[in-house]
């Protein structure tokens, strides 16, 4: 019965690629299509993907569609607007005999593609709007849970960390970071990993506006970089609430007296805003029995956890925690203006000399596979893969349309190069600097997928091997988010 519950989930999560990775960019090559059949332009191939092909067929109308071995994107070949063979490959269409295209006709083509994934996002954005986003609860707020005294740097040593030093505190609520307001722990995250504030002495700064017992603050932190990503961390971990989900009868957190439900509100008279105070005190105390308050039933229950014993199992074990979801139902034009503010401010992260990112924080196809595979394998597949798709076709029209040779956006600036200077560019420069672009792109998307994608995949393979390995040495509840 697992084997088969396995293959279901195993053959869902491929069908969200083959409908929502596969068909964006099925939309953004549709785009182009009929845009040139309204246009007049002659059309000769329809391909998703690149290189050989392996299934095509000749219609009616002349066009060959393809499906391609090099799942990179796709195209549709138009040897009137752009001589794409060293990409495309060859054509028995000789587009010299071919009428001129007008400018206008150039950009309403070229542009198309990205407006299709752009209309294709807002529909399913609308979609998401009456069905719901799910958010946990973790990821609905910006109030902090937790301040870790100490954050391991991305070079394996060991700092202060930046928001204790600051003076943060559990309970803060984060309203803005770089005057920018925040609304909830993602949108603060991105602010953060995203910032390119740095000081004279080129030491990294985040101004956040808290909001503190009422009272309004304006603090500055130093951010450090910390993770596999690098990313700019402070040390911080949203609130909510520790909520057991099973106890496992017969088991040592059975005899303590937890049942299902239990709400843990305090360790030893400290409020508990996130499990990681919880946590924390335990491994800080592990020779003494504490006292826990839980909320059962809107009433307040303490019970004693004993103290650990070496060679036993750990008086937690058998608890499983739960974290609550909540649907947020954001319009389409709030998704797509995040999305859209969030890539920009990645691309200038990226080319900034103050920003932290580079491109092995970035995700190839495989990494968009995975995105949309994990979409598949959580509680909520269809809702994930939804927004996930939302993101990956604003993300293809706004990358598709940078003003890069090979990219749609190229096209219109070489178009708009010709134009004016009221004559065509010579058709070597065009050719030689395609191709060298082309290169240039699929040496970037091997770095990517190498550096990025593929050791993302193994460093959470490793990941979730230690976790095991610990979890069978000392269990305990689950379900901390990773400190950003």
């Amino acid at each position: 019965m697992d084997f088969l519950s396995s293959l279901f989930s195993n053959l869902w999560s491929l069908s969200l690629i083959v409908l929502f990775f596969g068909g964006s960019i099925f939309v953004h090559e549709l785009g182009h299509f009929l845009a040139a059949r309204r246009r007049g332009v002659k059309v000769t191939r329809f391909s998703i993907g690149f290189g050989p092909a392996i299934w095509k067929h000749t219609a009616r109308d002349g066009v060959e569609y393809r499906l391609s071995w090099i799942p990179l994107g796709g195209y549709v070949a138009l040897p009137q607007l752009a001589d794409m063979a060293a990409i495309e490959g060859e054509s028995d269409v000789e587009a010299e005999k071919l009428p001129p295209i007008t400018y206008t006709t150039k950009l309403v083509v070229f542009a198309a593609g990205a407006f299709f994934n752009i209309i294709f996002a807002f529909a399913l954005a609308t979609i998401l709007w009456f069905a719901g986003r799910p958010a946990p609860e973790y990821l609905a707020t910006t109030r902090i849970g937790y301040v870790i005294p100490t954050l391991k740097l991305a070079d394996g040593s060991e700092a202060p960390s930046p928001a204790a030093a600051a003076g943060l505190k559990a309970n803060d609520l984060i309203r803005q970071v770089d005057g920018r307001p925040v609304q909830d722990w993602n949108q603060f995250k991105s602010a953060l990993v995203l910032g390119t504030g740095t000081q004279q002495d080129g030491q990294r700064v985040v101004r956040l506006g808290i909001e503190r017992d009422g009272q309004l603050l304006d603090i500055t932190a130093s951010p450090q970089r910390s993770g596999d990503e690098r990313f700019r961390t402070i040390g911080v971990s949203p609130a909510f609430a520790t909520i057991i989900d099973q106890v496992a009868p017969g088991s040592p957190s059975a005899a303590i007296g937890f049942q299902p439900n239990d709400e843990i509100t305090a360790i030893a008279g400290r409020a508990v805003t996130a499990p990681e105070v919880l946590f924390d005190y335990l491994r800080t105390h592990p020779n003494q029995p504490v006292q826990l308050t839980v909320l059962r039933h809107g009433q307040s229950v303490a019970l004693t956890v004993p103290a650990a014993i070496t060679g036993q199992p750990h008086p937690l074990t058998g608890l499983t925690q739960r974290t609550n979801f909540s649907l947020l139902r954001e319009s389409p034009w709030t998704q797509i203006s995040e999305i859209v503010g969030n890539t920009f401010r990645t691309l200038w992260s990226l080319v900034s000399p103050k920003g932290d990112l580079s491109f092995s924080n970035l995700s190839g196809p495989i990494g968009i596979g995975r995105g949309f595979w994990n979409a598949g394998q959580s509680d909520f597949p269809l809702r994930y893969a939804l927004w996930f798709a939302i993101l990956i076709n604003v993300n293809l029209a706004i990358f598709n349309l940078l003003p890069i040779p090979v990219l749609d956006g190229g096209h219109i600036l070489l178009a708009t190069i010709a134009k004016l200077r009221g004559r065509p560019l010579p058709a070597n420069f065009i050719l030689t600097t395609q191709s060298a672009f082309m290169v240039l792109l699929l040496m970037m998307v091997l770095y990517v997928t190498v550096f990025g994608d593929i050791r993302r995949l193994v460093s959470d393979f490793k990941a979730d091997a230690s976790a095991k390995e610990a979890a069978a040495a000392q269990p305990k509840p689950t379900g901390t988010p990773a400190k950003p």
